[in-house]
């Protein structure tokens, strides 16, 4: 997975069936790679390392 800053990483929490969305903020790994600092719609912002059935939409700029 390769992201960067203004991408958007959709989520999906297989317990709940939700799918959420936020915006890439930080990327901390190398080369694009996970982990991203990320912020959702509510302003909370995480550390997260997506799992393999999330998907990353390019921003307005990729």
């Amino acid at each position: 997975m390769r992201a960067s800053v203004g991408d958007t990483v959709e989520l999906s929490n297989n317990a709940t069936r939700d799918r959420s969305q936020c915006e890439i903020i930080e990327v901390v790994g190398v080369n694009g790679a996970p982990p991203y600092r990320v912020r959702f719609s509510d302003g909370h912002e995480s550390l997260i390392f997506p799992g393999p059935d999330a998907v990353v939409r390019r921003g307005e700029d990729g």
